[in-house]
């Protein structure tokens, strides 16, 4: 039978979440990291053993943790093997995170009010791992940069052709800074990688990340005099579904977004929404036109509209919206849902599940049909990814 492992980042450590295919009962491992800042945890595809970790304090800096075990026990990359991951100063070349400055030179960026802004490395967002090869993973960091590492996380280096495409001083944070927050790697071109920053947009490379193209057309934000400029509009979070490559699915700051061209046009899917502002975005795992999103009131007030927790279901790639409310509550909830926090399971009834900054992880065993808490008064949840393991 298979086992589905759920990861589970936390203002104040990691937990892992395990479970049979029924779903029914969870065992819970953690805190790993207590008091630590998780901010991504996610396993390769390729090897059920491997996960990568964010770890990350004011104190102490940004550390990557490793895990050949399956989350049993953890390996900070660049120390000598067996050495405790405790708290404590960065030690590893896993921290040492340095922008190509020859390749793409530190310029300053912008803000919104205008002045002018040195770059600085201040933690790593996103962990996506190689859908090849579990040495490979690419990370995504504030301020936005795209890094990879080819060995397992003891060394990474910058693909400078990101920042170095020329808008880049044009970018500027949104209020959670500005951050590489997804990275998506297509499965029948290893050559196009999709990303994700916010505040300057959505960009693809078809040629391993050596040039980059945004891909922002159709966007339109209220807050940007030039609608039909290349960068500036604050994208929240891009999902994809294997087997439709070219089709992605985007919350904006507002508006719910569709492209069938790979990103090079958009169009509104928002539909019948009760509010088009949200966070997450995430398709089931056999169906392609099926998407899921966490409407939030808006951009000032980040809790549900009128205190009840919806999920909301499009069966037609946007547009047409159901509410899916059993089991979740409707009254009095006023948590938020990150842009990291819902994924889905590979199993042939495809398992959603999301977190909550009220420390409340829901799974649903039925494409969103029925919700069920499975880890409640967990720190704010930061992450939630999922493994299936056959």
């Amino acid at each position: 039978m298979s086992t589905i492992r759920v990861l589970a980042g936390t203002r104040k450590g990691a937990f892992i979440l395990t479970s049979d295919g029924k779903r029914e009962k969870w065992d819970i491992s953690g805190p790993h990291f207590a008091g630590w800042e998780m901010y991504h945890l996610k396993g390769s595809p390729v090897d059920p053993n491997r996960i990568y970790a964010s770890q990350t304090s004011g104190w102490f800096g940004q550390i990557i943790q490793r895990s050949d075990d399956g989350g049993k026990t953890w390996h900070q990359p660049g120390t000598p093997p067996g050495e405790p991951a405790a708290p404590g100063p960065p030690k590893s070349a896993s921290n040492k995170f340095a922008y190509d400055t020859t390749a793409a030179p530190l310029t300053t960026h912008q803000w919104y009010d205008g002045t002018q802004h040195p770059w600085e490395f201040k933690r790593v967002w996103h962990l996506e791992p190689s859908l090849t090869d579990p040495d490979t993973v690419y990370a995504g960091v504030e301020d936005a940069g795209l890094f990879r590492s080819t060995d397992g996380g003891e060394n990474w280096h910058e693909l400078p052709g990101l920042r170095g495409h020329g808008t880049g001083p044009k970018w500027q944070p949104g209020a959670g800074g500005m951050c590489l927050h997804t990275i998506i790697l297509d499965p029948k071109n290893p050559k196009r990688i999709y990303i994700a920053i916010s505040a300057a947009g959505a960009f693809r490379t078809d040629d391993g990340g050596a040039t980059w193209k945004p891909i922002n057309k159709g966007l339109r934000s209220q807050y940007i005099p030039d609608q039909d400029a290349e960068v500036g509009h604050c994208v929240h979070h891009i999902a994809m579904h294997p087997q439709r490559p070219n089709t992605l699915f985007m919350q904006k700051h507002w508006d719910v977004m569709r492209s069938d061209d790979g990103g090079d046009n958009w169009k509104e899917v928002s539909g019948n929404l009760p509010t088009d502002f949200g966070f997450v975005i995430d398709v089931h795992a056999h169906e392609p036109e099926t998407i899921y999103v966490v409407p939030i009131k808006s951009d000032s007030e980040h809790f549900p509209l009128d205190g009840k927790l919806r999920v909301f279901r499009s069966k037609s790639g946007g547009n047409e919206w159901e509410p899916l409310t059993r089991g979740l509550p409707q009254k009095d909830c006023y948590v938020n849902v990150l842009r990291d926090a819902m994924a889905v399971d590979s199993l042939d009834k495809c398992g959603i599940y999301f977190g909550t900054t009220g420390g409340q992880v829901y799974a649903s065993a039925d494409a969103g049909d029925n919700w069920n808490p499975i880890a409640r008064d967990l720190p704010a949840v930061l992450s939630v990814e999922v493994q299936t393991i056959e």
